[in-house]
């Protein structure tokens, strides 16, 4: 199928997420709906002489062997994640069988033996692994039996999946509010930059973090180290992102993909999201006063908000606890300013938002002075 080259899809598929594409968009073959050849217009009609019924059964051939070269696909159980890094899938129940991982040494010496993790394991310059659970991934090495030097080394990690073929995620912990939500992005304005987090429980000392962009007609975009923060047991990573070249002024076509990967020891995940920048738009609070003596309350734009603020234009709630009084009042406006009906002393916070895309709110304010 001639769109299998373009490179965002080849990149999925490096990591596992053009398999999981697959089999939700390719289940099976239908060939009344799906297209799976561009249309020619010399394609002959189903009423064409002979020849043509040739040329349309040639058609549907290639289609079937296609359908079973991605079936093929869909069966491998493993994939190269980096140079000499191989992550095996592994179904995650006692009755499903392991895999088989054949092994290379690369090298010309011809009199070689294989160790995993230090321990002995065969001679000769292939090795075929049965890797199911976690002991049997690791560090396979092909050494010299005259130096006894390391030749050539393999990492095989483990990704454990449910019968029906989908990545169970175990490392990273859900933020609140969805189960499903692993990789949280915000951007606090329109520069293209923006941050994305996820959480872990009981930090592990070997777990590793790679986040990236799929690549695609969405440009490039760079994201540093995460930085992580631990609080209890709980520890949150954060890592700031930029999209080079986004300009603010500009409809966005096509959506960011972020891709995280996770190893620990020798586990595997990843998670990914997909976005647009004004749909993870999250202002900082606005910069507020109150005067008592006449219930002025008074705001400014937050200073990292998108100028000019014409273009960009914010929308506010304004919330007040009078004292002695169990509830608050909260007030909406698109103004900097608000007249509340009775002076005097009360508790003033204010919240913003994108008055043009409902995004998410701003954190409250703290209270207004």
């Amino acid at each position: 199928m001639y769109w299998i080259y373009h490179q965002g899809l080849l990149d999925m598929d490096k990591s596992g997420l053009f398999k999981d594409w697959m089999k939700q968009n390719l289940s099976a073959p239908d060939f009344g709906t799906r297209t799976l050849f561009p249309s020619h217009p010399s394609q002959p009609s189903a009423a064409a002489p002979a020849r043509g019924s040739q040329e349309t059964m040639s058609h549907l051939l290639c289609a079937l062997l296609s359908l079973l070269s991605f079936a093929a696909l869909l069966e491998s159980a493993q994939w190269k994640l980096q140079e000499n890094v191989l992550v095996i899938e592994s179904q995650w129940d006692a009755e499903a069988p392991a895999s088989s991982v054949e092994l290379t040494c690369d090298s010309s010496e011809e009199q070689v033996y294989w160790e995993k993790d230090s321990e002995w394991k065969q001679e000769g310059k292939t090795l075929t692994a049965a890797v199911k659970e976690f002991p049997d991934a690791g560090n396979y090495s092909c050494l010299s039996q005259q130096s006894h030097k390391v030749l050539s080394s393999h990492l095989l990690l483990i990704a454990k999946i449910n019968s029906q073929g989908q990545m169970l995620r175990w490392i990273l912990k859900s933020f609140k509010g969805s189960s499903e939500t692993f990789l949280k992005c915000e951007a606090k304005n329109y520069s293209g930059i923006f941050t994305c987090s996820w959480m872990t429980e009981n930090k592990s000392p070997d777990v590793k973090f790679t986040i990236r962009s799929l690549k695609g007609p969405q440009g490039d975009v760079s994201c540093s180290s995460p930085v992580a923060v631990t609080e209890g047991a709980l520890t949150t990573y954060t890592a700031q992102c930029h999209k080079e070249s986004f300009c603010p002024f500009a409809e966005e076509h096509q959506p960011i993909d972020i891709f995280l990967e996770v190893i620990d020891l020798v586990e595997y995940e990843n998670y990914s999201a997909s976005f647009f920048i004004r749909d993870i738009i999250k202002p900082d609070p606005p910069q507020c006063q109150y005067v008592a003596t006449n219930g002025t309350v008074t705001w400014a734009y937050p200073r990292t908000w998108s100028t000019p603020n014409s273009y960009f234009p914010l929308t506010f709630k304004v919330k007040v606890k009078r004292p002695r009084k169990h509830r608050y009042q909260v007030y909406d406006t698109e103004e900097q300013s608000l007249q509340l009906a009775a002076p005097g002393p009360a508790e003033v916070w204010l919240q913003a938002r994108d008055c043009c895309y409902l995004s998410s709110w701003s954190e409250w304010s703290s209270p207004c002075r």
